[in-house]
């Protein structure tokens, strides 16, 4: 494999396994996709993956050409980041614990649409720690072809992250076909997503 913008086979190798180790691992989204998958189903949900698996590559891009420099400027910025990461994640954990029943959830209920889950990704405590790990371990240069290389790594790993964690919660679902088992299973997932925070709050994060 040619040496591309310092990207060696061995270095490659190591991000490629970075990258999929990273994603796969339970997360806020990961843990909002087996919900979704639980609640609507797979096509539903495609909206969903898609902002995943399309938004965090497209911020691993941006923060690798110099959207940190931000925070450096402004560091308020920062903290308000962190505080609206917060809210956020506990207004969809509130949702994920109130869901509509079944059936209601299926005709009436909205899974995240395309634009929603990309947006989530600003505010989303592991895509930002993903995002400035990759960068720095695999583009420390902030080299553009460097930074490409990651951020379509990411892509690639992504489409087999978002797809698997929507298989397992659609085939969850159709093993939680009564109101109280899926109204449990929604409640074990938001106290998950909300038990994500943890790292987020700890003194010195």
């Amino acid at each position: 494999m040619p040496n591309l913008a310092g990207m060696t086979l061995e270095l490659y190798t190591a991000l490629f396994v970075f990258a999929l180790v990273t994603v796969i691992t339970p997360g806020p989204n990961n843990l909002m996709l087996m919900a979704s998958g639980a609640n609507f189903g797979f096509r539903r949900t495609v909206p969903h993956m898609l902002g995943i698996g399309l938004g965090f590559p497209t911020m691993v891009l941006l923060v690798g050409v110099g959207v940190m420099q931000l925070f450096d400027l402004w560091p308020v910025s920062y903290i308000l980041l962190k505080i609206l990461s917060v809210a956020y994640l506990l207004y969809l954990a509130w949702k994920i614990a109130n869901a509509a029943p079944p059936k209601e959830a299926r005709t009436e209920g909205r899974p995240l649409t395309f634009l929603q889950s990309a947006a989530f990704q600003w505010v989303n405590p592991k895509a930002w720690s993903m995002a400035l790990s990759a960068i720095t371990l695999y583009a420390a240069s902030r080299d553009l072809g460097a930074v490409i290389w990651v951020a379509g790594t990411y892509v690639l790993v992504s489409t087999v992250s978002v797809t698997s964690w929507t298989v397992l919660g659609q085939q969850m679902g159709r093993l939680l076909r009564s109101e109280a088992r899926l109204r449990i299973f929604n409640r074990v997932m938001a106290i998950l997503l909300v038990a994500t925070l943890i790292p987020v709050l700890l003194p010195g994060s």
